[in-house]
């Protein structure tokens, strides 16, 4: 007779569910055992389920399709909401099993007692209890299909003696959502946006994730409406490369002259973006154009709200555009992206062979050179963000994942764990804080124990580098940022992975060569420049002040790698109707 737990596996296996990430733990045992005897289905031992519940997210970030972690009771469960948080907030869907005490034991104060139905209700779609064989499978189903259909975590919560019991009906087999269907706006917002589009004289298009399908889409309507295109860090992957119209990224760690032209347009377009810093948008002339009905004008007033998928709208809209013939707002703004890139592309060229520390521009900027063309980077929160946003190319083919929606630390190495386990033909690079590296710094240890080829570079100024930037920018001397090295590489090599350390920017390109060439997983630790911070597009005469009251740093916007060629060849290919 079938368990509740070989039910449950059984379910998750129909849903295209090939591992479950965690730590095995008593309450979890008929379900630990439930996977060993299930082919098809595996259990991937992490150091800790933060870690589980980040490498699920990236997996699900990376195939499309639902992934799965599991925490024991009490703090076996406790420790997966970072993760959870992250996953949900990214929109990944993730199934997570948070399992409960014994049933009878529940409001009693038991050892270890939490009460996970309410503690992840603010990070789920989904948040319910299986408490007798009977819910089984019908709840596990809806779990997952509010985790797919939805985008972002179901949690289960189910005791260990209720997962041993024998399942009360047959499992079946059942047709889960995989992919949603496309949503098509209504036509009168249709015919509202071409008119805004068509009456407006300089339109600017501001894109995020949304645009992911959608990037031949919006690159013919910058050209019917000679718009500059800028993008949030989240859509930087979908929409910079082969873009002509390219001005750059606004945000905290932007670049270029994206906010300058949002600020100087008639007309701002906000295409699947739900950018959260509102002080970098007009506050006014913005229309914006998203699925996900919640997000429009969340952020700022609109003009025009349109409900719809990208693509779909910018196919209906186009035939109703009218073609620009004025050019001379995007000639302007491509000439301005191309002079703030010109005049910060000093920052990591200058005596860099010289330079020690190493700059840490540098290493990314070697990074980008040498990394394949399909390879997943995972990067940590941080100073890594800047420089993934500042120096990987993206080609369409790229990926680059971080906690960009909640902000995690040690958020790095995990996700690269899941996006190799998704991905295991591609070269998956995990750019690591030493910060964040060290907060869960067990997970070297998952790598290793199951031979994931994974790439680590470790940025490793033996400073919290945005912490210190921020109490700068507040006027505060940075105090407790700046810690004692650590030898990483000695590290990593004591665990069994191949390493090494670099000091010296001569051996960056040489050592990066070896390391991502290697078949297994390999440490590369380069000992970097704490004194290279980066300052956004834009500062107020307050941040300024704490700049100048944090006398004795240096402060550098960070370079922008291939980004100048891009822009170079923007000005000598400005597009013409």
């Amino acid at each position: 007779m079938a368990t509740v737990a070989d039910q449950f596996i059984e379910v998750l296996r129909q849903a295209g569910v090939r591992r479950v990430y965690g730590v095995v733990g008593d309450s979890l045992n008929p379900v630990v055992d439930a996977v060993r005897r299930t082919d098809g289905i595996d259990w991937v031992h992490v150091r800790n389920e933060e870690a589980g519940a980040f490498a699920a997210a990236a997996e699900a970030q990376t195939t499309g399709r639902l992934a799965v972690c599991a925490g024991s009771c009490g703090p076996g469960n406790t420790h997966l909401i970072q993760g959870l948080y992250d996953a949900h907030r990214s929109g990944a869907p993730v199934l997570a099993l948070a399992s409960q005490i014994p049933s009878a034991q529940i409001g009693s104060g038991y050892f270890q007692e939490t009460h996970p139905d309410r503690l992840f209700v603010e990070c789920s779609h989904y948040c319910e209890m299986i408490s007798t064989p009977e819910q089984m499978p019908r709840i596990l189903r809806t779990a997952i299909q509010h985790a797919i259909g939805h985008g972002g975590v179901a949690v289960l919560t189910m005791a260990g003696d209720t997962a041993g019991k024998d399942a009360a009906a047959p499992t079946g087999e059942h047709d889960f959502l995989v992919r949603k269907g496309i949503v098509r706006p209504p036509s009168d917002q249709v015919a509202q946006l071409a008119r805004a589009l068509n009456r407006a004289r300089k339109v600017m298009l501001f894109c995020g994730s949304g645009v992911r399908d959608a990037h031949a889409e919006v690159m013919e309507l910058a050209h019917r409406l000679l718009s500059p295109v800028g993008h949030a860090l989240r859509g930087k992957e979908w929409i910079q490369y082969d873009n002509r119209f390219d001005v750059g990224m606004s945000g905290l760690l932007g670049y270029g002259a994206c906010y300058e032209a949002m600020q100087a347009a008639d007309l701002v377009l906000l295409l699947g973006t739900d950018f959260p810093y509102d002080q970098f948008l007009p506050g006014k002339n913005t229309i914006q154009v998203d699925e996900d009905p919640a997000r429009l004008g969340r952020r700022t007033p609109l003009d025009l709200a349109v409900h719809g998928d990208i693509g779909e709208t910018l196919r209906l809209v186009m035939d109703q555009v009218e073609q620009k013939h004025d050019q001379s707002y995007l000639n302007e703004m491509l000439h301005r992206h191309a002079r703030a890139l010109e005049n910060v592309v000093s920052a990591y060229t200058r005596d860099i062979e010289k330079h020690i520390p190493i700059h840490p521009e540098y290493v990314a900027s070697v990074l980008d050179d040498l990394a394949a063309d399909d390879a997943i980077f995972t990067v940590d929160t941080g100073m890594c963000n800047v420089w993934a946003a500042r120096y990987l190319t993206p080609n369409g083919r790229r990926r680059v994942m971080g906690s960009f929606v909640h902000g995690s630390m040690a958020n790095a190495l995990p996700h690269a764990i899941g996006a190799q386990y998704g991905a295991p033909g591609r070269q998956v690079v995990s750019l690591s804080g030493d910060g964040g590296l060290g907060m869960l710094l067990g997970e070297l240890l998952t790598v290793k124990l199951h031979r994931l080829p994974v790439k680590i570079i470790v940025f490793d100024n033996a400073s919290l580098g945005m912490v210190r930037l921020e109490m700068m920018v507040d006027g505060f001397p940075a105090f407790e940022t700046d810690h004692e090295p650590v030898d990483y590489a000695a590290i990593a090599a004591a665990i069994g992975i191949e390493s090494a350390r670099v000091e010296r920017p001569s051996d960056v390109r040489t050592v990066m060569e070896r390391a991502l060439a290697a078949p297994g997983p390999y440490l590369l630790d380069v000992v970097t420049d704490p004194n290279a911070l980066s300052i956004p597009p834009y500062v107020t005469p307050q941040q300024v002040k704490g700049f100048a009251l944090s006398a004795g740093k240096t402060v550098l916007t960070g370079g922008v790698g291939k980004m100048i060629d891009l822009a170079r060849s923007n000005l000598r290919n400005i597009p013409r109707p």
